[in-house]
């Protein structure tokens, strides 16, 4: 069992990041901007985030931009990559949409303050380092909630696929206890489009309370609604439902809001895909994973047949949806945190 839970931790890699440095500057248009730094440290798996050892540094660069309405104190949104790394279409077409609704932004690349390729990314059998992505995201919330200009109780997180995964993960009160936060926590989560690989276990205090938002498209072989729906029967049966309200938008594949993806199509060089994976379920004790509606102890082999199994997955930008799915996240994050 003791194997088991080690090699459950071990799938992906982690950090901690504390920590700030400051920059102020000014771009034309665009409000002003501060480039910030997270003081960050990788672990190499979750089980090291979880008995709390020393990571190694790392820093992660970002930038935290204000709407151009002059305000004491402005709401924000952390915004996290795809699987692909921070794009300017993606990601920061987002934030900007979200500054122009009263948002103050904060973008940042996980992958490439690591040393981390594009391609090594996604030709990774062990997958992304999603800790990582889920300890980077804490940092941003410590940065914003200690930042004089920040309403502290009112930050936001939103990530597409990698991203949305994050979104999520930082949603477990596990994870926010075991990476630090403090009494800081999210007050919105947006998953769009999330990879499907991690859930909260159905027990009390499973989630920090925070509402969710899950966009989900309709034809996304990555992580099929089905999945999605499974998971929040299980959560619901068991008698602890997770604070999840989901969309599903018709006709939509993965990766929907990424304009230079084109027609949709299949790609294979996408190998770390938990399509055909159960849950893996973080919570009170060893992982455990959601299998036929019930949490069951965690199988190590059975996790990595599926992934093979499961390679490679079909994406395609869809301007409709993406316009629609903008216009929820923007009404949920207004409704939630105030702007």
């Amino acid at each position: 069992m003791r194997r088991a839970a080690s090699r459950a931790l071990g799938v992906v890699a982690a950090a901690v990041a504390v920590g700030t440095a400051l920059v102020y500057g000014q771009v034309r248009d665009a409000g002003p901007i501060e480039q910030v730094t997270l003081r960050s440290g990788s672990y190499a798996d979750f089980r090291q985030v979880f008995v709390r050892e020393v990571p190694a540094d790392v820093s992660v660069p970002a930038t935290l931009r204000f709407p151009d309405q002059p305000r004491d104190r402005y709401p924000a949104v952390v915004v996290v990559h795809t699987i692909s790394g921070f794009r300017e279409a993606n990601e920061g077409w987002l934030a900007a949409e979200l500054r122009r609704s009263g948002f103050a932004t904060l973008t940042y690349d996980s992958f490439s303050a690591r040393g981390l390729s594009r391609s090594a990314v996604v030709g990774s059998r062990a997958g992304p380092p999603i800790a990582s992505g889920v300890a980077d995201a804490f940092a941003a919330l410590r940065l914003l909630a200690a930042h004089p200009r920040i309403a502290a109780d009112r930050i936001g997180i939103v990530g597409f696929s990698f991203g949305g995964e994050v979104a999520h993960l930082t949603a477990f009160e596990t994870l926010r206890a075991a990476m630090g936060a403090g009494p800081a926590r999210f007050a919105a989560h947006v998953a769009t489009y999330p990879g499907g690989t991690y859930g909260a276990r159905a027990e009390a205090g499973a989630y920090t309370g925070a509402p969710i938002l899950m966009l989900l498209g309709e034809k996304d072989d990555n992580l099929p609604v089905a999945k999605a729906e499974g998971y929040l029967a299980y959560a619901s049966a068991a008698g602890h439902p997770a604070p999840i309200a989901t969309v599903v938008y018709p006709g939509a594949f993965h990766a929907w809001t990424a304009p230079t993806l084109g027609s949709p199509r299949f790609y294979p060089q996408y190998v770390a895909s938990a399509r055909k994976c159960p849950f893996i379920l973080f919570g009170r004790g060893a992982p455990t994973m959601l299998v036929d509606g019930r949490a069951q102890p965690f199988d190590p082999d059975a996790l990595a047949a599926c992934q093979a199994a499961g390679s490679g997955y079909s994406m395609g930008f869809d301007a409709a949806t993406r316009t629609k799915s903008t216009a929820d996240t923007t009404a949920f994050l207004q409704r939630h945190l105030r702007p």
